[in-house]
């Protein structure tokens, strides 16, 4: 069954889910509709939303290898594969799915932030308050059921980035945090400051 996540809910995912190694993060979003003004007016660009991984060490980013997205689809160790960039966002489902095998993160890595970022937000003028039905959800590995999703639901009118959630260890047990937080950071190498 899973288990519908709010804003700062924590839950843990090997507790319940005893055996837990792989498992995949689906990121999706739909483009709200948008008012074109005049009749020459332009038909607004597709919203490119980027998923991005950063995995830390520590609470801290320390090597660039350690970001997994579009230009660095897999992480050297194996644990994190992002499977690819959608340019839109159209169509049900997820857009964007990496996968996360538990079992291979080596011991020094605590954290595992997972970020979503709009591609050239500031030439083209978006923002996340153009985007609806925004969720990140976990599923298991091995039967492909659901564990979690969160649905994010406030206003994001003027941010350019999104914080949703993090995979963390505490002990021997992994849990998944679902952050929210959209910031106004306008690219990726923004984003991971806040990690350095």
């Amino acid at each position: 069954m899973s288990i519908s996540l709010k804003k700062g809910q924590k839950v843990s995912l090997t507790k319940e889910n005893t055996g837990l190694s792989k498992m995949l993060v689906g990121l999706g979003w739909d483009e709200a509709p948008q008012e074109r003004h005049g009749f020459f007016s332009s038909k607004p660009k597709p919203i490119d939303c980027d998923a991005s991984v950063i995995m830390l060490q520590n609470d801290k980013f320390v090597n660039k290898g350690d970001l997994v997205y579009y230009g660095n689809l897999q992480h050297k160790s194996g644990a994190i594969q992002h499977l690819g960039d959608n340019l839109t966002g159209a169509g049900e489902g997820d857009d964007e799915q990496i996968v996360v095998d538990l079992s291979k993160i080596p011991q020094e890595y605590n954290r595992i932030v997972i970020v979503v970022n709009i591609y050239s937000a500031v030439e083209r003028k978006q923002h996340f308050g153009m985007i609806q039905n925004a969720f990140c959800r976990l599923v298991d590995g091995r039967n492909n059921k659901e564990m979690c999703k969160y649905n994010l639901t406030e206003n994001y009118s003027g941010l350019t980035a999104m914080i949703f959630g993090e995979i963390y260890r505490r002990g021997s047990e992994w849990k998944f945090n679902a952050i929210g937080q959209g910031t106004t950071d306008v690219n990726l190498s923004e984003l991971l400051k806040r990690y350095m």
